[in-house]
């Protein structure tokens, strides 16, 4: 059974209700992990206009203000008997600093609230929260709204169509992930695969063998008996398996929502281009998703 031993919680510089703080708190509190809490702040893009002395005082009141509040917010968390350190980070590379702290602490689990960004704020600035989905070498919960901090039902969302060696065992780590937070949380692990119907889908599944409706049958039986052979040697019960046609983003969508599932558990790749921009099926699901996601990157991407 992996246990978690320490858990970093990126929190907002601005003090408000988080989800994220829950599940971490709940999170700690089932495993016994402590909890590192970080808030990140840093020059604004035109504070090179600034007088020195001005920059300083921001320096200064930042820093100051954000101990303030990690202390108010460590400190209920330590009268429960949950090992809690704190932060403040002043830097122009936040994502570059949390990482560094991941990896020298070393966390178990990255978790941080998340909110919607405008497509076109993406465009041209990529939110913190896609560039750990990129970069975090160990998973990532983003967390939205957490009806139940401790998750009572995780599901891990696979993409079977390509051999495990063609994405770096990104499959598997997945189910790891899940089944890493079910156990600690005592949750329903449950186990998802969308496909689509469509000659464009089954033709690349396929590779070079072309389609025809006879093959797409055969596929489609494929891809379901992969998928129940991927299941059975993992030990998922034949009653939390789901293949669903359809559109990944939406089937996950539906899913979670009227399954009610806590966390959803998916892969995710380093993009360039307009992918980069338009994200992956995982960034694109972040805001589309009615449960927190859990992002985990194949070990050839770390």
């Amino acid at each position: 059974m992996s246990q978690y031993r320490r858990l970093l919680l990126i929190l907002e510089s601005v003090a408000r209700p988080s989800s994220a703080l829950s599940r971490a708190a709940a999170l700690a509190e089932a495993s016994g992990a402590a909890i590192h809490i970080v808030t990140c702040g840093g020059p604004y893009s035109t504070v090179w206009l600034m007088d020195k002395a001005v920059q300083e005082h921001m320096h200064v009141d930042f820093m100051k203000g954000q101990e303030a509040h990690l202390k108010e917010v460590a400190e209920p968390l330590r009268a429960k008997g949950l090992q809690v350190t704190t932060e403040v980070l002043w830097t122009e590379d936040a994502v570059g600093e949390l990482i560094r702290h991941v990896k020298e602490l070393p966390a178990d689990l990255v978790i941080k609230d998340t909110h919607h960004e405008p497509a076109l704020k993406r465009a041209f600035m990529t939110p913190l929260d896609w560039q750990l989905l990129r970069e975090c070498p160990v998973p990532v919960n983003l967390v939205t709204f957490a009806e139940q901090p401790l998750p009572r039902k995780v599901v891990a969302a696979v993409d079977l169509s390509q051999p495990e060696s063609q994405i770096g065992g990104v499959n598997e780590r997945i189910l790891a992930a899940a089944n890493d937070l079910a156990l600690q949380s005592n949750a329903e692990l449950h186990l998802l695969h969308a496909y689509e119907n469509s000659p464009a889908y089954l033709t690349y599944a396929a590779g070079p063998v072309g389609w025809s409706k006879e093959l797409q049958d055969e596929l489609t039986g494929l891809l379901r008996a992969n998928f129940n052979q991927f299941a059975e040697k993992h030990g998922v019960p034949e009653k939390r398996r789901h293949v669903v046609l359809g559109s990944p983003i939406r089937v996950i969508s539906d899913f979670a929502g009227r399954e009610h599932m806590d966390v959803v558990v998916m892969g995710t790749l380093n993009r360039k281009g307009l992918e980069k921009v338009l994200g992956s099926t995982t960034e694109q699901a972040l805001y589309q998703v009615p449960s927190s996601i859990l992002a985990v990157r194949p070990p050839t991407e770390g």
